[in-house]
């Protein structure tokens, strides 16, 4: 008995460790034919929607949850990265880190109430988040699954 109780606390602290290093969040994804976030609008071209499996960097992540990050695009813009369903969250401290996302780009009007509220996710003061009144077209994505490297 003594060591099935032995066994089961040696498996829970195996399974426990493993939880808190883990780099995945969400559906379980790998790196492999992942294209460059830079590629993705090119990639897309007319299209305004498409599956695709993206690597980039991230620049910054809801201060509040880890419910979006923003990933660099290559002409000084960013991509928002939401998780599907809201059903996982990324750590707040990943800005610089290198990413691979798997799920559905889309281009769309993100309207202002929307980005509103991700500026006062991110710490925008109230005057910055007023100065926003005008709905944005951008290049989001909806992951499945996240891969943090």
């Amino acid at each position: 008995m003594k060591k099935v109780i032995l066994f089961l606390l040696v498996s829970i602290a195996a399974i426990s460790v493993k939880a808190q290093t883990a780099n995945h969040f969400g559906k379980e994804v790998n790196e492999n034919k992942a294209i460059e976030a830079s590629a993705l609008p090119a990639k897309m071209g007319d299209k305004t929607e498409m599956a695709a499996k993206v690597s980039g960097t991230v620049e910054s992540v809801c201060q509040v949850k880890g419910c979006w990050m923003q990933v660099k695009l290559d002409n000084g813009e960013t991509m928002r990265v939401v998780f599907k369903d809201y059903a996982f969250f990324v750590p707040k401290d990943i800005a610089g880190k290198t990413v691979v996302f798997e799920g559905e780009a889309q281009k769309k009007t993100v309207p202002v109430e929307h980005l509103q509220h991700y500026a006062k996710d991110a710490g925008q003061s109230k005057e910055e988040i007023a100065k926003i009144k005008d709905p944005k077209e951008e290049l989001t994505f909806v992951a499945d699954g996240v891969i943090v490297k």
